[in-house]
């Protein structure tokens, strides 16, 4: 299994990162596991604006060539893991911009006339690993579940990536937030994860 680890954080001092760390420990440990990639957004210096002009179309964003090194990842990886923080209800506004380029029409998904498109990013899973500062069930009864719906139903699942998994921890600005814990549990998952 090949495993593509998006990490989304200004800061390589944040418990986000610390996740992440927690996520290439385990990996490195899983036999399973044949090769892991690293996507820092941040430090990867990754252009989040859209920019639609007669020189840049939307359609043709399948086959930017400035972004076809971000499509070998994701067609090379087996299982995609997203590392951020959860800002505003939602996940930064780097990561999004990455999801609006990357998972374009005929590279991510094809219309075909029906009510859903054809996913083309089939046979893949992923991960979603998010820290927030509220209580842990804030986002399911204030905001009805919006980051999951958003990551697994509007996103994920719309292209064909499936299962979804989610860790969503919230606390994690409070002393009694269980950080290592939580970091151990992740560390776990994907020191035996399979598929």
């Amino acid at each position: 299994m090949n495993v593509l680890v998006i990490y989304t954080h200004p800061n390589h001092e944040s418990l986000s990162y610390a996740f992440l760390q927690q996520v290439i420990q385990g990996s490195r440990e899983n036999a399973k596991i044949a090769e892991i990639q690293t996507l820092d957004l941040y430090e990867e210096g990754f252009n989040p604006v859209l920019v639609f002009n007669k020189g840049k179309r939307r359609r043709d964003m399948h086959s930017d060539p400035n972004l076809a090194k971000y499509r070998e990842q994701l067609t090379w990886a087996d299982k995609i893991v997203f590392v951020y923080p959860i800002w505003w209800g939602r996940p930064p506004a780097m990561l999004l911009g990455y999801i609006d380029q990357m998972f374009a029409s005929n590279f991510a998904y094809r219309d075909h006339g029906g009510l859903l498109p054809e996913g083309l990013l089939k046979g893949k899973s992923a991960v979603c690993i998010s820290v927030m500062k509220g209580p842990p069930l804030y986002p399911l009864y204030w905001l009805n579940n919006a980051h999951k719906i958003l990551m697994r139903k509007a996103l994920l699942n719309y292209v064909g990536i499936k299962p979804v998994k989610f860790f969503e921890f919230g606390n994690m600005e409070s002393p009694k937030g269980r950080h290592s814990q939580k970091l151990r549990k992740v560390y776990r998952y994907f020191q035996t994860v399979a598929k």
